[in-house]
């Protein structure tokens, strides 16, 4: 073996690089490696896509990772990080041509705004932002640290609870969230946009135990949603410089093949890279989707059965969503959109595309019946409006992510011969809403659930790695012997990213907490 580290980290996506940038911090000798040419995972964004234009290839919102205390531990501003606001973060425009619902970071805004078209749910909104803010403190502790039953009880059960309706709020968590909003709220321009935003976590609006997936909306008041400046990997190469200035190693284009263990397989022992070379370390963080760590890196490991049995059982998906990342030579323009030099604050946050919840509904149907939506659900976002490093001057960026896309289509077709056509379909539903959208693109990246997986190595597509639901959340992800991030029956051996606890979205809780569970048992 080459070289010795006391740790290294297998994938260098959000999670392993917060996880080795705490590492670092603590004066640890790390090393990363990055299986693709470029650091970041699914937070990356590429200059080389459309050549002039800075293509997010992953996520494209950070609104998580500003509830946690990663960006000032590891105090990312100094290597060059910094973030907008997005402010209105949300833009649910009328179907029916009627005024639009902004939702900004300020309650009161939010709720002058939904008053326009609804003033009993302005109120409305208000007691449900102020129920739900205690839940979700709570839940953010949960998630800050290794899960267990105890945890739980305490996010859900505990004082976060306001007043005499615990039972009530019980009942509302551990409900649909379609159910929650239907009941909170009369507007349906207002339930949809808040549906539709709570459906991005994956789970259906029917979906038992998901309350909280709605509940969570009123978070986004105290944290608001931001957009790293320069794109999002923007966030991971601030981690990779701040890695670098403590003396870590950072390897891109460099996939492992195997992680290595001793003769009794007992105690890892460092890692093989696919060129042959190998590196030995006192610890290794397997960074990358559980499946790839249990069936491909530890494909020789002598791991106990049930880990593997349980392991090839997990719910993967089939698939989530696609994406058309486009180069564009303007905006969209929405009706009755005040604009200023081609742009407005329609532009600056996510824009929510949804006419109603029968949209969703019939959305979700198509996926079910393993085909592409017949009327796709776009989610728009330009964020060259917000930030003009992005684009050429005069020209723009726009994402369009649309949800229920199956990896596994069941009607005989294949993903890479429908590629433009459901990209067409996506385009074409932003233009409902804004007419003349898709005549302005001057060239597009296209991102279907294979693509995703190809890329990402996001078995199936799904974005997220396993289904978000009850069962698979908390000390359940990915599997309870597994769920404290690291492997038990393998000493030094430990696990981060969206496969383990609080799962997928850019926040960084996973890697926080490896590293925390890490650095304890270094203590003791």
């Amino acid at each position: 073996m080459s070289e010795t580290y006391d740790a290294i980290i297998v994938g260098g996506g959000h999670n392993g690089l917060i996880t080795a940038g705490y590492l670092v911090k603590a004066g640890w000798n790390v090393a990363v490696f990055e299986r693709r040419p470029i650091i970041g995972g699914a937070v990356c964004t590429e200059e080389d896509r459309i050549p002039g234009y800075k293509i997010d290839v992953g996520s494209s919102a950070h609104i998580m990772i500003h509830q946690t205390p990663v960006l000032g531990d590891l105090g990312l501003e100094r290597f060059g990080l910094e973030y907008l606001e997005m402010d209105p973060w949300g833009y649910a425009p009328s179907p029916n041509g009627g005024p639009a619902i902004r939702f900004y970071k300020d309650l009161e805004k939010t709720c002058e705004s939904i008053a326009a078209v609804s003033p009993s749910d302005a109120e409305a909104y208000r007691k449900f932002a102020d129920a739900w803010k205690g839940i979700n403190e709570g839940a953010l502790r949960a998630f800050l640290g290794e899960p267990s039953p105890w945890k739980l009880f305490k996010a859900f059960f505990g004082r976060s609870i306001k007043g005499c309706g615990r039972i009530e709020m019980l009942r509302k968590i551990f409900g649909p969230y379609g159910q929650l909003v239907e009941e909170t709220f009369e507007n349906e321009q207002l339930k949809t946009a808040i549906l539709w935003l709570a459906a991005q976590s994956g789970p259906p609006p029917g979906e038992i135990a998901s309350g909280n997936f709605a509940g969570w909306h009123a978070m986004y008041h105290q944290s608001g949603m931001k957009r790293a400046k320069g794109g999002s990997g923007a966030l991971t190469q601030a981690l990779k410089k701040m890695i670098l200035a403590g003396g870590g190693t950072v390897r891109e284009d460099a996939p492992v093949r195997r992680i290595l263990t001793d003769a009794s397989g007992k105690k890892t022992t460092g890692v093989e890279l696919e060129s042959g070379e190998q590196f030995e370390a006192k610890t290794v963080v397997a960074a990358c989707h559980i499946k790839t760590t249990v069936e491909t890196l530890l494909a020789d490991a002598p791991l106990p059965e049930r880990i593997r049995k349980g392991v090839a059982k997990l719910r993967i998906g089939n698939g989530f969503g696609m994406i058309v990342r486009c180069a564009m030579s303007g905006l969209p323009e929405y009706a009755g959109e005040p604009l200023n030099g081609g742009a407005g604050d329609c532009h600056h946050g996510l824009q929510l595309l949804c006419g109603s919840r029968e949209e969703i509904d019939d959305a979700y149907g198509d996926f079910m019946r393993g085909r592409p939506p017949e009327n796709p659900v776009p989610l728009a976002m330009t964020f060259s409006a917000l930030d003009p490093t992005l684009a050429p001057e005069g020209k723009h960026v726009l994402f369009v992510w649309g949800q229920y896309h199956p990896y596994e289509l069941r009607n005989g077709e294949n993903w890479d011969d429908i590629a433009e056509r459901e990209a067409d379909k996506l385009l074409a539903a932003v233009d409902r809403y804004a007419p003349g959208t898709s005549e302005k693109v001057i060239d597009r990246y296209i991102q279907t659930p294979l693509e995703i997986e190809r890329l990402h190595g996001h078995h199936r597509g799904n974005v997220m790695h396993l289904e978000m639901s009850l069962d698979q959340m908390f000390f359940f992800r990915p599997l309870p012997e597994l769920s404290r991030y690291r492997v038990p029956s393998v000493d030094g051996l430990y696990l981060t990213g969206a496969s383990t606890h609080p799962g997928g979205g850019v926040w960084g809780a996973s890697g926080h907490n490896t590293a925390k569970v890490m650095l304890n048992r270094k203590g003791r």
